[in-house]
């Protein structure tokens, strides 16, 4: 059986690697067609760029050297203008060329005839005989002291050297001034945009080919290879050209065959050719290398097969055994599949009936509790087993995502580290409560046992939030947020018991300045502004340095702790008041007001007895001040 089940794979398996084979030769025919349109098509996008690249620096070449060379004509018949011994001086006149930067400089008078040049042989040219020299005599005799002329570059009619020229009307008397520059700059631009120039730049592949083709004349413009060669194969004419833009084959030179794709631009016609040989040469390494590769495959999935059918029929009672064996470890996640037979998947299936039923019981313990409406969650994990029972409320309690629950229910290891983690901090004041986030507050209760251990969680947060208002409402005063008077000296007293050796700190009574007259002049509210604008500032000093409290109406207290010095101590006290002076308090609608406040302070010192002693100290220096001046602050002294 097992004989007759590798052979007919074999014949099955064979059979759909040549239909794979051949299927695979039509579509990587067509892709690799497709691969070489896009290739192309993307190197005639960059000549295209590069030809439109190159015009624009050519333009704006021109265009700036126009600009530069009217300006140095203008400046040299400034000059000519006003010294007229210079015109007839060939030395003077290359003199003035060379401080203006330019090759050539002349000097035309009324009758078109130079006069005056930095090149002597120049003298007395007629500028009326030659074409490339006449357009500048339409500036004599214009009226117009603005008229010039910029020529293109071109061969002049002297010596059929290239040269550039500009020419200005004199605006002293008729005619015209002429500098002469060598288009250096211009004609390497102007190289730049050649078809060889730019073939240079583009690497072509083995056999390819990248050529230009004038749709007019249907000659070829450049060619990658040069132009010397034969250019009457099917692939280089004209009218078989314009229908390769989707790309096709043409016939090329030596009856090869040429895969061909053009693509129009302005009056040229931009192609791309590569021999079809060298194209399908591509096409059969990927079909020998796919042959390969799948008789590789073929020959894992027959010994892979040999190897299954083997084990599922002499192995399938160790695989069971072996499975039992694991459940009865604690791994209940486990899942008893063995196939081959109907007796063994009938007997699979029994062992993970039973073994859901197991897992399934603290499913009916959690539909219980859902039922009684209790916020609680129990858990069960023995030593040496992985697998944790847990109610399904128990994530929620303890805010666990999915992935993180099932990572711990999976693992009793990491469930019990990750109780005891949050065991070892409960919330102060209170046992067996722990803070799992900002909004939850859970009470865990744990029971060890020889076997393991047992947890019950319920949620608490109402309780303790209750709780926790009642000790803010004890601890604050209603109307300013600051600590009651007794709370403040509590915290106070703690503070100096546990103050670092070294450091200072300062008891600091405050009374707020003339506070009755507000209150009978703009009623109680405007007053309870006023005390809360205060209170306001107190809580802006540092929280890591400052104490406050009210102590009664308009009475208040600071504790400024943990300082180096008293300096320090007095440059909180500068702060605050300026704060103060920085804090306009509405009154009414059109009556604000800079709160003003007195205050004494006494230092701790190692004499300090307790806090009521130093509360009593600064009491003493506050009076001395609400006796003078008010507004500022003293220190107490005996």
């Amino acid at each position: 059986m097992q004989k007759t089940f590798i052979k007919d794979t074999i014949y099955i398996i064979t059979t759909a690697i040549f239909v794979i084979l051949l299927v695979n030769f039509i579509f990587n025919l067509h892709l690799l067609e497709s691969q070489q349109f896009n290739t192309f098509y993307a190197k005639t996008e960059q000549m295209i760029h590069t030809l439109e690249n190159n015009q624009a620096e050519l333009d704006l070449l021109r265009e700036s050297l126009d600009e530069d060379y009217l300006t140095r004509a203008r400046a040299a018949a400034y000059v000519l203008d006003r010294q007229e011994e210079v015109s007839m001086d060939v030395e003077q006149m290359q003199y003035l060329a060379n401080l203006l930067n330019v090759d050539e400089l002349h000097v035309i008078d009324e009758n078109g005839i130079i006069v005056s040049s930095s090149v002597s042989k120049y003298v007395n040219f007629d500028m009326g005989a030659h074409e490339q020299t006449r357009p500048f005599l339409n500036l004599i005799g214009r009226g117009d002291e603005d008229a010039y002329l910029i020529q293109e570059a071109r061969p002049n009619a002297a010596e059929s050297k290239i040269m550039q020229y500009v020419g200005v009307a004199r605006k002293e008397k008729p005619g015209v001034i002429q500098v002469g520059f060598t288009p250096t700059r211009q004609l390497e631009a102007q190289s730049r945009n050649t078809y060889d120039y730019i073939f240079s730049k583009f690497p072509t592949d083995i056999g390819e080919e990248l050529f230009v083709v004038d749709v007019s004349t249907g000659s070829v413009l450049g060619h990658s290879d040069g132009l010397q060669q034969d250019f009457s194969a099917d692939c280089y004419r004209l009218d078989l050209l314009s229908d390769c833009t989707k790309g096709t084959y043409r016939r090329g030179t030596e009856n090869t065959t040429m895969y061909v794709v053009s693509r129009p631009y302005g009056d040229i016609l931009l192609c791309a050719a590569l021999p079809r040989n060298i194209l399908f040469q591509k096409l059969w390494k990927n079909i020998i290398a796919t042959f390969f590769y799948l008789l590789f495959i073929e020959v894992v999935v027959i010994l892979l097969l040999n190897y299954l059918v083997k084990r599922n029929v002499i192995n399938g009672i160790h695989n069971i055994l072996y499975n039992l064996d694991s459940i009865t470890n604690g791994n209940l996640d486990t899942t008893v599949s063995v196939s081959g037979n109907r007796e063994f998947e009938e007997l699979s299936s029994s062992i993970n009936t039973m073994v859901k039923s197991i897992v399934n019981l603290s499913d009916r313990i959690s539909a219980i509790i859902e039922i009684s409406g209790i916020p609680l969650a129990a858990f069960e994990y023995e030593r040496g087993i992985h697998h944790v029972f847990v109610t399904t409320g128990l994530s929620t309690l303890l805010n666990l995502t999915e992935k993180k629950a099932a990572e711990l229910y999976h693992n009793s290891a990491l469930f019990d580290q990750y109780i005891r983690s949050i065991t070892q901090m409960p919330i102060k004041g209170e046992t067996e409560i722990y803070q799992i986030n900002e909004n939850r507050y859970v009470r865990i209760h744990l029971s060890e046992s020889p076997e393991g251990y047992l947890g019950i969680i319920t949620d608490v947060t109402d309780d303790i939030l209750q709780k926790m208002q009642l000790c803010y409402e004890n601890a604050h005063d209603p109307l300013t947020g600051l600590y009651k008077f007794d709370s403040f000296k509590e915290m106070c007293a703690e503070t100096v018991m546990n103050m670092t050796p070294g450091k200072t700190a300062a008891v600091v009574m405050l009374d707020l300045d003339h506070f009755k007259s507000i209150n009978d002049t703009y009623g109680h509210d405007a007053g309870d502004r006023y005390l809360q604008s205060f209170s306001n500032v107190m809580k802006s000093m540092p929280e890591n340095h400052f104490l406050s409290a009210r102590r009664s109406g308009d009475e208040f207290c600071m504790f400024i702790f943990d300082c180096n010095d008293k300096t320090e101590i007095i440059d909180y006290l500068d702060t605050f008041y300026e704060a103060l002076r920085h804090n306009a308090v509405a009154l009414s609608d059109t009556q604000t007001k800079i709160i003003s406040a007195s205050c004494g302070f006494a230092l701790v010192d190692a004499a300090t007895k307790t806090i009521s002693e130093l509360l009593s100290r600064a009491d003493e220096a506050l009076y001395k001040v609400k006796k003078g001046t008010k507004g500022g602050y003293a220190e107490y002294t005996c």
